[in-house]
């Protein structure tokens, strides 16, 4: 695959289109989602052109209320094909013996996350072992995002397509509007605790 003939392809097409690329690999697909800010348009999106792919979510455990009610209210509207990971060391346990959520800047941090998000995704990809891996992540979101593109390839060997790659915070607002999505803008996830950070999903 000629990565840079593919984006540059597929640069001005709308995410529905570049998810139907996707779709034309014919390779196992999974949609991965937080339930955060703009993740109805990308779930939207996909079930357009792929109705029943299957979602993976990481739940942390440490969401709040409003984004599990939001999250629920997605999989009920949509019929989600939805398989939920779990970290193996529970909430309850975490806060009452290990300390709680640590701090970025402290070196329990990455112990943390490695517990909370990667460990959990690890298992996600491991059982579902997809080949291909659609992605809500945004050109605008983060340094590292920024010299990414809609298509590339992890160390892994799976093609990550991003079909809002070059969207911006309007333009996401737009889509929801356009298409009578619901958000969930009070979204907090404790491994990245600033939104310009970087867990680690995408980095690998």
């Amino acid at each position: 695959m000629n990565l840079e003939q593919v984006n540059q392809d597929l640069a001005n097409a709308s995410p529905e289109d570049i998810i139907s690329w996707a779709k034309s690999l014919d390779k196992k697909t999974i949609l991965t989602t937080n339930f955060g800010p703009n993740e109805a348009a990308i779930i939207n999106a996909t079930y357009q052109v792929m109705p029943g792919a299957q979602v993976v979510w990481i739940d942390s455990g440490y969401a709040l209320k409003a984004t599990y009610k939001f999250a629920q209210q997605v999989i009920d509207q949509f019929k989600l094909n939805i398989d939920v990971y779990t970290p193996k060391v529970s909430t309850a346990r975490r806060d009452a013996v290990m300390g709680g959520i640590p701090m970025v800047d402290q070196p329990e941090h990455e112990e943390f996350t490695e517990q909370f998000k990667l460990e959990p995704f690890g298992r996600a990809m491991k059982e579902h072992q997809p080949e291909v891996w659609l992605t809500a992540i945004r050109k605008s979101q983060t340094a590292f995002r920024a010299d990414l593109d809609i298509v590339t390839l992890g160390g892994d060997g799976v093609v990550k397509v991003a079909p809002f790659y070059h969207f911006s915070d309007e333009d996401m607002a737009k889509y929801l509007a356009d298409n009578n999505l619901p958000n969930e803008e009070n979204y907090y996830d404790p491994t990245k605790a600033l939104a310009n950070r970087e867990c680690g999903l995408h980095t690998r």
